[in-house]
């Protein structure tokens, strides 16, 4: 039992400390904050347009304000080259899944090859079976 009342005193003792300590931390930035504060400088409406108009005139003379020209490639916008290039491969892709009977070895139907099932069916059937050791 005395373990015990030690054992709570201690976590008592360390979880207050912790907790104490936290305490002081936020108050003390807390302090530090409301002391630092800067004070607000009261701007009219004419200083506030004048300001924005002088911010304007600087950011027209920028490089990237500008307008780019339009991009192209041998001549032709790059937006036409991109559809063209889009329907090539779509066409290529649609002539690929047609071509298909033109590309196999053996044309379907033919005893040339089957698959791997219909093989060992076919040599089930034209071996014979006989036990063994008979």
């Amino acid at each position: 039992m005395e373990n015990l009342e030690w054992g709570l005193k201690m976590t008592v003792l360390g979880m207050g400390l912790v907790f104490a300590l936290l305490g002081l931390l936020w108050a003390l930035l807390t302090v530090i904050l409301m002391l630092d504060k800067e004070p607000k400088a009261v701007v009219s409406e004419l200083e506030t347009n004048a300001e924005a108009e002088r911010i304007a005139a600087v950011a027209d003379d920028a490089v990237g304000a500008q307008v780019p020209e339009p991009a192209t490639v041998n001549g032709m916008p790059a937006d036409l080259v991109a559809a063209i290039l889009v329907a090539t491969m779509k066409h290529k892709l649609i002539l690929r899944r047609q071509a298909a009977p033109f590309m196999r070895s053996y044309w379907p139907g033919s005893q040339l090859f089957a698959s791997r099932w219909v093989a060992s069916g076919r040599a089930r059937q034209t071996t014979n079976w006989q036990p063994r050791g008979k």
